[in-house]
């Protein structure tokens, strides 16, 4: 159903015998994906589906559209307001990547991203904050502060994008964030009638998937932000700079990385494969999908079940713990925690899994510092 949401592409649900929409509807919900799912309904050729599993789905797919209208409502204003105050704002991710589906209200969203230069980052918070309900506790050596607005829309300025994974990343990040706001690689999108600016395609590109490898290394992962990877990919497959991409993902030592979620995104999602850089493809099949480097095969099997396992941001984890326990206690079982998922990491990428792990477990050190 995913597959078929993605691509637009008919679908055969005759192989599969009783099928659970139920279960369907409850893993959608886990993986953000129900509007994709319901969009892949409609293109079921060969089975009649259920009235009330239809009813259920374009029901829930109606919230997510007017949730949709509103934010972007939200969102032009927002900008407007930062505008007429001399602030210059680049929406990353969320909002700005939907517009790569076919359907852009039908993408669950989620906050809105702001990246800021270092003199508008504290612009911006000087006219965001008076008119904010809660904000959280600001991140200041990230330059990070999330806040809540009327409404309940959550807004996240972000003076910088570092993944905190690791230097060698972070420091390319830099680079090309560097590129953004100086070299004025930025795309738009027209919000209704407000100019909103994207970074450019090919940085937005590297973006996306560090951000993917932030949650992947260190909480969990869900279908909707490799989705949203695959699309940006598919909508500018033919201007994306390859040469400049592959330096920058060499340069942040993540191409292993890449692969394995490129596999992963062509054997499970339907990504058509030329249109996925640097995968290794042994050859094309009678059907005329193609065959996938068995060692990258294993790695696309082992991300597939991380992600049914953490769900959309890992929220499928067990966390209770931090509630039940003493800090102490508490700090012990997240070290255990981090270190398992490590190790089931550690075939993906050995030096990354190493590297994101003392990342947490210094993180950790350092909170348990202060609480002490």
């Amino acid at each position: 159903m995913v597959k078929a949401g993605l691509w637009g592409k008919d679908t055969r649900l005759s192989q599969y015998k009783d099928i659970d929409y139920s279960a369907i509807m409850k893993l959608a919900e886990e993986q953000s994906v129900v509007g994709l799912v319901t969009a892949g309904l409609e293109k079921v050729s060969d089975e009649k589906i259920p009235k009330e599993v239809i009813l259920q789905f374009v029901g829930s797919t109606l919230q997510i559209e007017q949730q949709n209208k509103a934010m972007n409502a939200f969102i032009a204003a927002l900008i407007e307001k930062l505008r007429k105050e001399d602030v210059d704002a680049i929406l990353v991710k969320g909002q700005g990547i939907a517009q790569c589906y076919e359907r852009p209200l039908w993408r669950a969203s989620g906050d809105i991203d702001l990246l800021l230069s270092g003199s508008n980052y504290e612009k911006a918070k000087a006219s965001l904050l008076p008119s904010a309900v809660d904000v959280a506790t600001e991140y200041k050596s990230l330059k990070h502060l999330e806040m809540t607005m009327k409404g309940g829309f959550v807004v996240e300025l972000h003076g910088m994008l570092h993944s905190r994974l690791s230097n060698r990343i972070d420091k390319t990040i830099d680079e090309v964030q560097y590129d953004v706001f100086y070299s004025g690689y930025v795309r738009s999108w027209m919000n209704g009638k407000t100019q909103v600016f994207l970074p450019r395609a090919d940085e937005d590109v590297f973006f996306v998937f560090t951000h993917i490898l932030q949650h992947f290394y260190m909480e969990g992962i869900g279908l909707r932000q490799i989705c949203d990877w695959c699309r940006l990919l598919w909508t500018y497959k033919d201007s994306l700079n390859n040469g400049l991409l592959e330096s920058r993902i060499r340069k942040a030592g993540i191409m292993k990385e890449w692969k394995a979620f490129g596999a992963f995104a062509v054997e499970y999602l339907g990504m058509p494969a030329e249109a996925m850089p640097y995968l290794d493809v042994r050859s094309k099949m009678d059907d005329g999908r193609c065959e996938i480097d068995k060692h990258l095969k294993r790695k696309a099997d082992r991300i597939l079940k991380f992600v049914l396992e953490s769900g959309n941001f890992g929220h499928n984890r067990d966390i209770s713990y931090k509630q039940k326990y003493h800090f102490v206690i508490h700090y012990a079982m997240s070290f255990w925690l981090y270190t398992k998922l490590a190790m089931q990491r550690f075939a993906i990428s050995p030096r990354n899994a190493i590297m994101a792990w003392w990342a947490v477990v210094k993180m950790g050190a350092n909170a348990a510092a202060k609480a002490i």
